[in-house]
């Protein structure tokens, strides 16, 4: 384990950038994404990347699609989406589930650590039972240690033995939204 003292690419405000070097040493060639705050340095990243295609997506269900097609066509996927958007794709993962092909999702959290939008609660709430309930394994990291070490963990098991995992990314380590 490293420290995020003793680590400087593990500071807390560092995660981006690395899942972004996880992801590109497990050779994913394809990100899709509904626009979201807590993603939005990842997203900058792999946008930046002449080397992976970025999806953005009008529902979170599609990003599901594309990441089969992926698979399908040779390249590894990520799908980057906020909790309020796992009730949108919950059908669709049967998909991946039914088909046993790697999915790796990754959760930003809402209606947890000081949210304002009472809103965000109930899916929340249902967000980790609803992807379980569907057959997905489910990790989650409240810290950026803890989430390098979680996505570099889910990311082996997605590619390497053809899983469906969703790591689900505290809102606490995302921080508070200021409206």
């Amino acid at each position: 384990m490293h420290s995020l003292q003793s680590n400087p690419d593990t500071r807390a405000d560092n995660w981006p950038s690395e899942l972004y070097r996880i992801l590109k040493a497990a050779d994913v060639r394809q990100m899709s994404y509904v626009p979201d705050a807590g993603h939005s340095q990842l997203i900058s990243l792999f946008s930046a990347d002449r080397d992976v295609t970025t999806n953005v997506l009008t529902t979170e269900e599609e990003g599901v699609a594309i990441a089969a097609g992926a698979w399908l066509g040779g390249q590894r996927s990520v799908l980057l989406m906020q909790s309020s958007g796992v009730g949108n794709c919950i059908n669709m993962l049967s998909l991946s589930a039914i088909g046993r092909f790697p999915l790796l999702m990754l959760v930003t959290m809402r209606g947890e650590w000081a949210e304002f939008n009472p809103w965000q609660v109930p899916m929340s709430r249902a967000t980790q039972p609803s992807l379980e309930a569907i057959g997905l394994k489910v990790m989650r990291a409240e810290t950026a240690e803890d989430l390098v070490e979680t996505v570099e963990s889910a990311a082996a098991l997605a590619y390497d033995s053809d899983q469906q995992i969703a790591v689900l990314i505290g809102q606490r380590l995302i921080g508070k939204k200021k409206w």
